[in-house]
């Protein structure tokens, strides 16, 4: 009997511990999950704190932004003195940037050739690139002050003594080309009459020109010549500082490239750095490509038209191999903006050469478009004809001729974004991102996302496709 009664004791005391122990167990579950509740809670506050921060400062920035053009549209005024003296301060700052961005592949051309001949000879090679640095920076600045003092003693004295001509012999010029053009149509006195009147109106507008806009403005530039030597000393005085200033940007252009790195990839995440980075090397590649190459190009149409016309001993033939040369500068438009008055400083002296110099005018546009230009400039902006036209438009009528001049590289580089952004949605969604794919298309399926064509063109964009692979291929062998 007793030991049962025991038996039946430690039962219910191990039962006892067994019950205690669940109720200990669920007492501690229930504790851990309410710490975790207590901290999912915490962690939803902070989170909750980290977006009103963000909503806020984006709000305090908008505020800002709209404070700040409500009070440039209120007081342009004094913002446009405020920017225009700031550009003005900064201006031997950008000149020293424009000459080390320009000078920067005539450095590179003698950089490349001194390292060949230093490097073998010097013990450490560290020190052979900083001297073919410092050589190469002055190679590049003799240059720069070789086709200065060019211009200023060749080029100037005689496009000077050339207007200076055509001013004084305008009258006679206008007399004699009208008797030219009656000897000419002898027997035929309408057309006579009427290119007569044509060429004496055309005169009379240029002289009306001339005597209510270009002499007004001389004597306006005479009157203030006292500020005009103030602000041409100081001009002179930024121009120097702008060229230490490109020295020193020549000499540490890696430095200033790895710190703009360094700050891009530590604001942004290395993906979105990335594609800035490539971003800005494809922009450099454009704008480099493109400007040094067409300055390249002018000056070699600029030299080739003076030879050439001196050979044919054309009238002024400096004055209009600059005048050919300076508009080659201008993409698609320049050759024909530089023809008009080039024909008629000829013309109105010998209209028979006048004719000879535009069938010249048309050869060499012809050797320059098919032969010089695309060996110098290549694909540097890869964008067709219709968007180079429409960019010299559109920029050019903004900003005038710098407008017309980098609104081609500009177009390019946005296009090369909004082709990279259109690519990058398109794979996305699982779609092909080049355009030959699209030119036949009929609809995309819905379900698997395939490019859907008529009946045979599918097979036709495949090889189109394929061969154009193949060429790319056999390109980059």
């Amino acid at each position: 009997m007793v030991h049962s009664e025991m038996h039946e004791w430690c039962i219910a005391e191990c039962m006892n511990d067994a019950r205690l122990g669940i109720e200990k167990g669920k007492n501690r579950l229930s504790d851990e999950r309410d710490t975790e509740k207590i901290s999912s809670k915490k962690k939803e506050r902070n989170w909750d704190l980290k977006q009103y921060m963000v909503i806020a400062l984006l709000a305090f920035i908008t505020v800002c932004c709209c404070i700040l053009f409500f009070f440039m549209i209120y007081r342009y005024n004094g913002f446009a003195g405020f920017w225009k003296h700031l550009v003005w301060i900064l201006q031997p700052i950008t000149i020293g940037v424009v000459l080390a961005y320009l000078l920067n592949p005539v450095m590179k051309f003698i950089e490349k050739y001194l390292l060949k001949l230093l490097v073998p000879h010097m013990k450490r090679e560290k020190q052979a690139r900083k001297t073919a640095r410092g050589i190469a920076i002055a190679g590049a600045l003799i240059f720069l002050a070789g086709i200065i003092v060019l211009f200023a003693s060749v080029v100037v004295p005689s496009v000077a003594r050339s207007i200076q001509n055509i001013a004084l012999a305008f009258p006679d010029e206008i007399k004699r080309l009208i008797d030219w053009v009656e000897d000419f149509t002898q027997g035929d006195s309408e057309v006579a009459e009427m290119v007569s009147n044509g060429i004496e109106t055309a005169s009379t507008m240029f002289q009306n020109f001339v005597e209510t806009e270009i002499l007004p403005q001389v004597q306006v530039y005479l009157m203030s010549i006292t500020s005009g030597v103030i602000y041409g000393v100081k001009l002179l005085t930024n121009v120097l500082v702008g060229v230490i200033v490109s020295v020193y940007v020549l000499s540490s252009k890696e430095i200033f490239a790895g710190q703009a790195k360094k700050i891009i990839y530590a604001v942004f995440k290395p993906t979105r750095a990335n594609i800035i980075v490539d971003t800005i090397r494809k922009s450099n590649q454009i704008f480099g490509g493109f400007i040094s190459g067409k300055l390249l190009d002018s000056a070699i149409i600029g030299v080739l038209t003076y030879i050439v016309l001196a050979i044919m001993r054309m009238p002024d033939a400096m004055l209009l191999a600059v005048i050919i040369g300076v508009t080659n500068i201008i993409p698609f438009f320049g050759p024909f903006i530089g023809a008009v008055p080039a024909f008629i400083i000829v013309v109105l002296q010998n209209p028979i050469q006048g004719l000879y110099l535009l069938i010249f005018i048309f050869i060499l546009q012809q050797i320059d478009g098919n032969i010089i230009g695309p060996k110098i400039l290549g694909e540097t902006t890869g964008i067709s004809p219709f968007w180079v036209v429409t960019s010299i438009l559109v920029f050019g009528g903004l900003w005038g001729l710098p407008g017309m001049l980098l609104g081609v590289p500009v177009t390019a580089v946005f296009q090369y974004i909004v082709r990279n952004l259109l690519a990058y949605a398109l794979k996305k969604r699982g779609l092909e991102s080049d355009t030959e794919s699209y030119i036949e298309l009929v609809r995309v399926d819905k379900a698997t996302n395939a490019l859907v064509y008529p009946d045979g063109v599918r097979d036709k964009a495949s090889d189109d496709k394929l061969q154009k692979t193949q060429n790319k291929d056999e390109k980059t062998e």
